[in-house]
């Protein structure tokens, strides 16, 4: 099996060593991954310059770097091996856990997998779990990689785990807050400027994403690239959209 690795964080992340270590039990590994950080990239590709892509020593790990997006590095990956089973990126250094998903490169590296007609699974854990360095995750990690890359009939999975996983669940995605928030403030010469932060959020729904991972469940969410919302569509093919 080839597992092509990639993410958001940068190709020298402790998570992405960590994820090649386990996936390497699996499959063949190969890692192309952005030369620096490319956190909250969404699903952004790059049209207006030419991309390189550079051999990078990485551990005992053929991997190469990319000046580009986190998408971009699943493309050119997928266009360099000449066959690509399943596209893994993460670990991430963060939860990608409701309304998250929307601006996350971690899970836009899968979703260009997915659309590519591969299969993707993005995987994310608290930051704290960095220090720990993965090793009450990497057990679990190895019983999600066991169950999804034998599961052919999921396109896209978002996995996110908890500092200290006791199981595993499956959940749907929270969406009951949007927890983006803007504080304004000033540098020391005196100007205006504005960060972009998060908000603490209360009251999640059982069975949910981010209840999983409070819970200490380690979080599987089966995704899909369709974003219409079949349910109101039904409900507006009754309208009447040009009355005479």
């Amino acid at each position: 099996m080839h597992l092509l690795i990639s993410n958001d964080d940068g190709i020298f992340s402790p998570g992405i060593r960590a994820l090649a270590e386990v996936a390497s039990e699996f499959g063949e590994v190969r890692i192309v991954a952005p030369d620096v950080e490319q956190s909250a990239m969404s699903h952004a590709v790059t049209l207006s310059r030419p991309l390189n892509y550079h051999r990078t020593p990485l551990d005992k790990f053929a991997a190469y770097r990319v000046n580009g997006t986190p998408a971009d590095c699943v493309a050119l990956g997928a266009f360099h091996w000449e066959k690509v089973d399943v596209v893994l990126s993460g670990i991430n250094l963060g939860l990608n856990i409701g309304n998250a998903m929307w601006h996350s490169g971690t899970l836009a590296a899968a979703k260009q997998a997915a659309l590519l007609g591969l299969r993707g699974i993005a995987f994310s854990a608290p930051t704290a779990a960095e220090n720990r360095k993965y090793d009450k995750i990497k057990s679990y990690l190895r019983q999600v990689l066991n169950l999804l890359l034998h599961e052919f009939t999921m396109d896209l999975v978002n996995v996110n785990f908890p500092l200290n996983p006791k199981g595993i669940r499956w959940t749907k995605q929270s969406v009951r807050h949007y927890d983006g928030n803007v504080i304004p403030g000033k540098d020391p010469l005196g100007k205006e400027h504005y960060w972009f932060t998060v908000i603490e959020v209360e009251e999640v729904s059982e069975n949910t994403d981010r209840w999983a991972v409070e819970h200490d469940y380690v979080s599987l969410t089966p995704l899909r690239l369709d974003l219409t919302d079949h349910q109101k569509l039904e409900q507006a093919r009754s309208m009447i959209l040009f009355p005479k």
